[in-house]
């Protein structure tokens, strides 16, 4: 029996997690929910699941929660940053999930690894913002990190042993690999005439056509920073050079990621597009367990194809990679800028092709840093989070 905590237990991530635990209820405890602000939602999954304990990131929840739970439900109801660390870095605690969006979900994330805990990698802003540190923590440890992310799950299924152990350190080509092929769908506007995306809308760019995502993360997937952000974590994960990573457009996502051998193997891993399969093979490492998704028919499956990206279709996927190879202080800022452009496109504030501009005129504006500790990066983001605000004000 696995204790464990999920970090953003009322996003979909979270929704889907609980599911594969509802399905496997004798191998998992739900020790620790954690949530920003979702009272309703917490409540019901508190009544549910029954955790040790409820942290609501926002005080005013966490009052509301504690005043909604029935007096015979046991959950102890926890607010603060400091409360969040101790609970995943609780000794009773065996695995998290790392499921809260963005720059936000850093601090926990990484108080976990530092921990030693089982971590379950949904957030990949923690290797955007943090690679080297994060890392290395996760070394000094003795951490098992495993990635939730379909495009890395499917990667990790693909590679050798001595690769999937040695996370983060590898030696790719030493293990007869050539190329990470990274697939994507090209999201909702795969096909748009590139006049009309000036005009789209939020609920344009929120409606994908094969994934259930938040509304950040559909986004992200239309302008493929998504895409760009998965790059960046990869080369972190499998220790890689540009050289050996590549996007694959892959509109049907059924293949979730390939993994191409120097003897002209390309071995690829499968599936219906549900997060419940990663999240479950994550889980259960190295063994297998339900996840409660329908295994891929064959006969229903039409077509697979492929095609090379287009960056001026995308240009938030060249600037992801550019980023990535100028190094952490750029990844960073283009991680903290994106945030800022897409929830002010969220809010209507700017254009869907404006998210791009904010984010390039951010990545021209780095600044030099040094960023030994966590408090280093977030210091960095802060700063780039307000030259971002500049550049949309610039904008309107």
């Amino acid at each position: 029996m696995q204790n464990m905590v999920i970090l953003g237990a009322t996003g979909s991530i979270g929704s889907s997690t609980l599911s594969v635990i509802g399905h496997n209820p004798e191998q998992y405890n739900v020790y620790g929910l954690v949530a920003n602000s979702s009272v309703d939602k917490m409540l019901a999954l508190c009544i549910e699941h029954k955790p040790r304990y409820a942290h609501m990131v926002d005080a005013n929840a966490a009052k509301a929660l504690k005043a909604k739970l029935p007096v015979n439900l046991s959950t102890e109801v926890i607010t603060g940053e400091d409360e969040l660390i101790d609970l995943v870095s609780a000794s009773a605690v065996d695995t998290v999930m790392a499921a809260i969006v963005g720059a936000a979900g850093l601090r926990s994330t990484f108080a976990a690894v530092k921990s030693g805990k089982r971590v379950l990698l949904a957030n990949k802003e923690a290797l955007v913002m943090s690679g080297e540190l994060f890392m290395n923590a996760t070394r000094d440890s003795g951490a098992t990190l495993l990635p939730v992310d379909s495009e890395h799950n499917a990667i990790f299924q693909c590679l050798p042993t001595e690769v999937q152990s040695n996370l983060g350190e590898c030696d790719l080509t030493a293990s007869g690999i050539s190329h990470i092929l990274l697939t994507g769908s090209g999201g909702p506007f795969l096909t748009a005439d590139l006049a009309t995306l000036d005009a789209m809308t939020p609920a344009q760019a929120c409606n994908h056509p094969n994934w259930s995502m938040g509304p950040k993360i559909s986004v992200d997937s239309a302008t493929m920073m998504n895409k760009g952000l998965e790059f960046i974590e990869a080369r972190w994960l499998f220790n890689t050079n540009a050289e050996q990573l590549k996007v694959v457009i892959h509109p049907q996502s059924v293949i979730h990621s390939m993994v191409q051998y120097l003897d002209g193997s390309v071995i690829a891993q499968m599936g219906n597009p549900d997060m419940r399969t990663p999240i479950a093979h994550c889980m259960s490492f190295p063994e297998r367990i339900y996840a409660g998704v329908e295994p891929l028919d064959f006969f229903k499956v039409r077509e697979l194809s492929f095609c090379e990206p287009d960056y001026n279709r995308f240009p938030c996927l060249a600037l992801a990679m550019q980023a990535c190879e100028k190094g952490q202080e750029a990844t960073t800022v283009l991680n903290a800028a994106n945030e800022i452009a897409v929830d002010a496109f969220l809010n209507q504030h700017i254009k869907f092709t404006d998210i791009a501009r904010v984010n390039e005129t951010c990545l021209d504006k780095v600044p030099q840093s040094s960023l030994s500790t966590i408090e280093d990066i977030m210091n960095l983001d802060a700063q780039a989070r307000d030259i971002a605000k500049e550049a949309i004000k610039a904008i309107n």
